[in-house]
């Protein structure tokens, strides 16, 4: 199964493979005409049923941060901050036989630890590379490098995101990326590496970032040799296609006891997906799926927000609002999240969203030629944290809908578990709030494919 993948890549990149430092830079033009969009900015004098808990008023949040935008926020500034701490390319590919190539953007810091291991980091959508370029040390230079596993961290931009050019038309997104992703990591000297998706997203079945991550796992198993799931959307087994895993599951709701690979947490935890169920109204659904619903057509929000840094603020603020954030964003990082979208154009991150959307409705499953290694991290969302603990319970408005619990056993059906993880509390945007619980994640599957795999050992002596 690797060979026809392969034969892809090669095909996908036949022009440029070239790799060449990248430095951010805005027109000064631009800029002006983002002030001017700013001070022109017209928002709505009325909501309907906004002092209604079905509905979310952004304005208290929204009329502060223009005014800081505005008034306080030097983008040069932040330019020449990025610019002299993140170590950014760009590489291109020839994605298409009739179109010109695309350029994907990436930060790659290599760790200055001996024993660092490769590390593929695709971050959430919508979000771009350089949103999460805090959490670089937590990876390369870890506290105490004998006990958590260092990485020499590669984290791109995904095609249309940030400062990464879009996939031409007709190219299959998930599939594409995938394999563009694997070249880029075997062209920075990475023969072996392992991957990790954020787990937050706002689109149904895990998101765009997800589905490129199982791609990465069931086609490219002599590359990526292993992949750490966060909130991986995984279906229960049914009698029919894991008649197994199915009896597994149903003795141990049956009996509501820890047996046959279930834990007392999940036991726990599905007991609460029930009641959860009969409690969310059509309203929370709503929020999340809001975003599926306006993803049929991207071009009605490209036009609206490609015209409107307001509107595109607002857009990364239902965005928080919706993951369920338990962190406090100052005006600085809301500000600079909005404009390392602003600046390339929202349009490719719209176009992203359909093309998830789309994709999810095709049900099929990845096909495995053998079943990949992975470590899973899940989350045990407790009462207190989703009612106090959440913006959307914080702002006096009912929160979206929490993705229901999904038990790691399950991913028996398709992986070879080497750890799990169950961690307290909501996920929440994981990479700004906890990046640590994803490196703990990341590092037990190193620990437990550097046991029986020697392939890890002697990759990352390249440098660009």
């Amino acid at each position: 199964m690797a060979q026809p993948a392969e034969a892809a890549s090669a095909a996908a990149a036949s022009v440029d493979e070239d790799i060449k430092e990248y430095k951010i830079h805005a027109s000064s033009k631009y800029l002006d005409f983002t002030r001017q969009k700013l001070e022109l900015a017209r928002l709505p004098r009325e909501v309907p049923d906004a002092n209604s808990r079905a509905w979310w008023d952004p304005k208290p949040a929204l009329e502060p941060l223009i005014d800081y935008w505005l008034e306080h926020f030097v983008w040069r500034e932040h330019e020449k901050e990025i610019n002299a701490s993140v170590p950014q390319f760009r590489i291109s590919f020839q994605a298409s036989a009739t179109e010109g190539p695309t350029r994907l953007h990436f930060i790659h810091a290599r760790s200055r630890h001996p024993n660092a291991v490769p590390l593929l980091l695709i971050p959430p959508f919508p979000f771009t590379n350089l949103s999460f370029r805090h959490i670089i040390d937590t990876f390369t230079d870890p506290n105490d490098a004998n006990t958590n596993q260092p990485f020499h961290l590669v984290m791109p931009s995904l095609p249309g995101l940030g400062f990464s050019d879009s996939l031409p038309k007709n190219v299959q997104v998930v599939s594409r990326t995938s394999e563009m992703l694997d070249i880029l990591m075997r062209r920075l000297g990475y023969r072996h590496y392992l991957a990790t998706n954020s787990g937050s997203s706002i689109t149904p079945q895990g998101g765009i970032d997800w589905k490129i991550l199982t791609h990465l796992a069931a086609n490219h198993l002599d590359s990526c040799l292993g992949v750490h799931l966060v909130s991986p959307p995984l279906k229960a087994p049914t009698a029919l296609k894991a008649p197994v895993e199915w009896l597994k599951l149903t003795l141990a709701k049956t009996l509501q006891t820890p047996i046959l690979g279930y834990t007392k947490e999940d036991v726990a935890a599905l007991q609460k997906n029930n009641r959860e169920r009969a409690k969310i109204s059509t309203t929370d659904f709503a929020t999340r799926e809001s975003f599926g619903t306006g993803a049929y057509d991207p071009n009605t929000l490209a036009y609206a927000l490609c015209d409107s840094p307001t509107g595109l603020l607002v857009f990364f603020l239902a965005i928080v609002r919706v993951l369920g954030s338990e962190k406090e964003f100052t005006s600085l990082e809301l500000v600079t999240m909005t404009k390392l979208t602003w600046l390339p154009g929202p349009e490719g991150t719209l176009r992203l969203l359909a093309d998830n959307h789309h994709s999810a409705r095709d049900d099929t499953e990845p096909k495995y030629s053998r079943k990949p290694k992975a470590s899973i991290t899940v989350f045990l969302a407790d009462d207190a944290a989703v009612q106090n603990g959440s913006s959307s319970a914080r702002d006096g408005v009912s929160p979206p809908s929490v993705n229901p619990y999904v038990c790691p056993s399950w991913a028996r059906q398709h992986y070879e578990v080497v750890w799990t993880g169950r961690v307290q509390g909501n996920q929440g945007l994981l990479l700004w709030e906890r990046p640590q619980v994803i490196a703990d994640g990341v590092s037990n599957l190193a620990k437990a494919l550097l046991a029986i795999d020697k392939r890890l050992y002697g990759t990352g002596n390249r440098t660009v």
